[in-house]
């Protein structure tokens, strides 16, 4: 009998590479008559490193190789970072499991502070994304946003040259990797909301192939699917990109969802913010209804501002 193969597409970045072959080792595990490959591709967010990705057309930068890969037929599925996965996808396919979620919280690295709250008012901060710079610029208005590209051990190094004061990555990415311990501080949500899906791991896949959808499907997490549907349509309505000062996060709480948004000029001078609680079937009735909130109050200038 033939062997069966799972190809999957996936970016060369030592995370994505771990997203994958997690990936890979939970289908091979549950479906042993499978052996799974890596399909190794570069990304146009991979080759752009000296720009930052809001201006370089924040929208599917680290998932359209892997999609076109697909649907030419070099890969079965492709595994993403949930945050980086534009709202709508090519006509073909579609997201057939979204894993448990790591840890959703932003995680401050520094070498010099011991919090956040720490930090001196002029200090100088690593991050590219314009969601936390304005969350950070709210809170220390004269801080140095510095821009930070690169794998997470490029912008570790970074950190330990003594080019920051303190850098933001993701704490799920930190501990994918091992480096938990590398973690000054978790971020608590009040002080920096996560991205759209942040911590959430997707696979894509054709929408036609009914065999490695009956498979893909066996590794989806309901409760983080219905968060992450939630954050999604609420991006949705916000027709916002994975690069714009965009927040938004969904928990359980008592057996009910509990959605928070955010909006924010990069400046730090405005942050519209907006929650709602309710069933978890309504899910992205909830995530639209925290969108048209922050549109209500003002978000739709600063976002046309961003894109004009």
């Amino acid at each position: 009998m033939a062997e069966k193969i799972i190809r999957i597409a996936t970016r060369q970045s030592p995370l994505a590479l771990w997203q994958a072959e997690h990936v890979a080792y939970r289908l091979t595990q549950a479906f042993p008559e499978y052996r799974a490959e890596l399909v190794k591709m570069v990304t146009q967010g991979d080759k752009i490193l000296d720009a930052p990705l809001a201006k370089i057309g924040g929208k599917g930068l680290f998932v359209k190789e892997l999609e076109q890969g697909m649907l030419a037929g070099m890969a079965d599925i492709a595994v993403h970072s949930m945050k980086d996965v534009p709202v709508e996808l090519p006509e073909g396919l579609h997201l057939a499991a979204i894993l448990t979620r790591e840890d959703p919280t932003d995680a401050f690295v520094s070498r010099r502070y011991q919090a956040f709250s720490d930090l001196p008012p002029n200090a100088r901060i690593g991050t590219s994304s314009l969601r936390r710079q304005c969350q950070i610029k709210k809170r220390l208005p004269h801080a140095q946003i510095i821009p930070l590209r690169g794998n997470v051990n490029t912008r570790l190094a970074k950190l330990d040259a003594g080019d920051y004061d303190a850098i933001i990555l993701a704490s799920a990415g930190l501990k994918r990797l091992g480096m938990a311990a590398s973690i000054t501080q978790s971020l608590a949500t009040t002080i920096s909301l996560p991205a759209i899906g942040q911590g959430a791991i997707g696979i894509e896949c054709r929408s036609d192939d009914v065999e490695i959808n009956a498979l893909v499907s066996q590794l989806h997490d309901n409760v983080t699917g219905i968060c992450v549907a939630a954050e999604r349509a609420m991006n949705a309505r916000l027709n916002g990109g994975c690069q714009v000062p965009i927040a938004g996060f969904a928990e359980l709480r008592e057996g009910l969802l509990f959605m928070r948004g955010l909006v924010g000029d990069p400046d730090g001078s405005v942050l519209y913010q907006s929650e709602c609680t309710g069933p978890l079937e309504q899910a992205e009735a909830l995530g639209r209804s925290v969108a048209e909130d922050l549109l209500a109050q003002g978000a739709d200038q600063i976002l046309q501002a961003l894109l004009n």
